[in-house]
């Protein structure tokens, strides 16, 4: 019987991850490498992941940014809203999305939502948060909210911190908001969100998620931008990017799929395959589709 060497391989049980893989067909995404997608006029796509696995599956699929998002509350805890997300829930779903993008060398851009309650005592209190994030693999963290959140943006940028904004229907504060309606109805509604959006912009914020927000006024704000890269989300095509729950575009959440979406699982033959179609869409601009996804 034959010993086993160090350079054989060892079996990988339960469907875990290969230990290896071969050498990424991309450079690693980075804040200059979105600047180049945004110049040369290619949409970013984003998602959201949760775990090593389908985090993997992500950016082997082509997905520039993956997003760790509190949504995780809903799809993976089974809570009414993200408000009840802890920030060490946080920290744990982002270290198990690193290992899985290290373990397959993975390229994409690794976001981590901060939770509600973890930013909103004091800018302090947001650097401590943000910096639980990035030792656990974030590259960047994501703030919901406007106006008074600008100056904790500027704060963690200050400090190297690259920082996501999030307007619109900012799902933390839904109950605030009246439930989930679109935001930026209205000219006093609208001045408002654009105010906003140019204060983040101009605190340092790079990249900035317009949640439910009417498709002309998202497309309105993006070319206000040209330093903040827009991703939209129920907010129409005009957006420099697009990002999706995963749980959402594979057909599989635990309710009815918001307007917004699309099941990129129809006609699919895997998860990657579907994956792989939503970034598809997103690049050659048929997803979304204003007259079926926006308002």
């Amino acid at each position: 019987m034959s010993t086993p060497t160090n350079s054989t391989p060892m079996a990988t049980p339960y469907g875990t991850l290969p230990a290896s893989s071969p050498l990424p067909a991309r450079k690693p995404v980075s804040l200059p490498r979105l600047n180049e997608l945004r110049e040369r006029g290619e949409k970013i796509t984003m998602l959201t992941a949760y775990d090593a696995t389908f985090a993997a599956v992500a950016d082997a699929a082509g997905v520039e940014c993956i997003l760790v998002g509190d949504s995780l509350g809903m799809v993976c805890q089974g809570l009414p809203s993200t408000a009840g997300v802890t920030l060490e829930t946080m920290v744990y779903h982002v270290e198990s999305v690193a290992r899985g993008m290290r373990r397959v060398q993975g390229t994409a851009w690794l976001l981590g939502d901060l939770p509600f309650g973890s930013y909103h005592e004091s800018k302090e209190q947001a650097m401590r948060s943000a910096a639980q994030l990035v030792h656990a693999g974030a590259h960047m963290v994501k703030i919901e909210g406007g106006g008074w959140t600008a100056e904790t943006v500027r704060f963690l940028v200050e400090r190297g911190i690259p920082v996501c904004a999030h307007l619109g229907l900012t799902p933390q504060t839904v109950h605030a908001l009246g439930g989930y309606r679109v935001q930026g109805r209205g000219d006093a509604a609208a001045l408002t969100l654009k105010r906003h959006a140019l204060e983040l912009q101009d605190a340092g914020a790079t990249m900035l998620v317009l949640e439910m927000v009417p498709a002309a006024l998202s497309a309105e704000i993006t070319t206000q931008l040209p330093q903040c890269h827009t991703i939209g989300i129920g907010a129409g095509k005009g957006t420099a990017g697009q990002v999706l729950v995963m749980h959402d575009m594979l057909g599989i959440n635990l309710g009815k799929n918001p307007k917004f979406v699309r099941n990129f699982m129809e006609g699919a033959s895997s998860v990657r395959d579907a994956m792989a179609a939503y970034v598809a869409a997103v690049k050659d601009g048929s997803f979304p589709n204003d007259e079926l996804h926006a308002w």
